[in-house]
């Protein structure tokens, strides 16, 4: 199959039809070889306008989703990234064009570490990868610049919150079964909320420590 037209296909149909204009973000889409983000024998849906299982009950996200969290930051390629939930990589991979460093957090240690090994396959080097709990963030390498989530919790995680650096921008779906995408912008210290649209992510798997 001739991945480069599928993946040009999935910008001008999905992407740019759909209102995404922000030019490193397309440029990024149509660099990024999406397929070798699936399974081989998923490989010729890998362009198409839905998610795909990648196992442990993960997805990898719709393109279009992909795109528009990623459009929101507003990302000019010196920012310092939080990602939580690593789950393929290739979201990862998306915010490693347009950022200076991504610090990619995920609680699966098959899907860290296989993603870990296709984006260092693929050449990436500005991405620390941790597995762990990404409700509690990365507090290490706080504060960050932006944050985006890729799971659903109810409610918005007080320590990204806390680990949202001034200025910067919190995207993230809100909700247990379907979730509204919600843009959370830290302004002298007070956060100032906006929506966009419903969505549908798996829900944020935690670990609970009762000792």
């Amino acid at each position: 199959m001739d991945y480069d037209i599928l993946r040009k296909q999935m910008v001008e149909n999905q992407i740019i039809s759909r209102g995404i204009s922000d030019k490193r973000v397309i440029s990024a889409m149509l660099k990024v070889p999406r397929h070798l983000f699936v399974s081989e024998n998923q490989r010729h849906e890998a362009y198409n306008d839905y998610p795909l299982p990648i196992g442990e009950d993960q997805t990898i996200s719709q393109p279009y989703m992909v795109a528009l969290m990623t459009e929101l930051m507003c990302l000019d390629g010196d920012e310092k990234v939080l990602e939580i939930g690593t789950g393929s990589g290739y979201q990862t991979a998306i915010l490693a064009e347009l950022a200076k460093e991504v610090y990619t957090v995920e609680i699966i240690e098959s899907l860290s570490m296989n993603a870990k090994h296709i984006l260092n396959e693929l050449g990436y080097r500005n991405i620390k990868f941790r597995i762990g709990d990404g409700y509690n963030g990365w507090k290490e390498y706080a504060p960050f610049d932006d944050i985006i989530v890729t799971c659903g919790p109810s409610d918005v995680p007080q320590p990204l919150i806390d680990q949202l650096g001034e200025g910067g921008k919190l995207v993230i779906p809100v909700g247990y079964s379907f979730q509204t995408l919600t843009i959370l912008e830290k302004i002298n210290g007070e956060l100032r909320k906006t929506e966009s649209i419903e969505c549908r992510f798996v829900p944020m798997t935690r670990k609970y420590n009762f000792n």
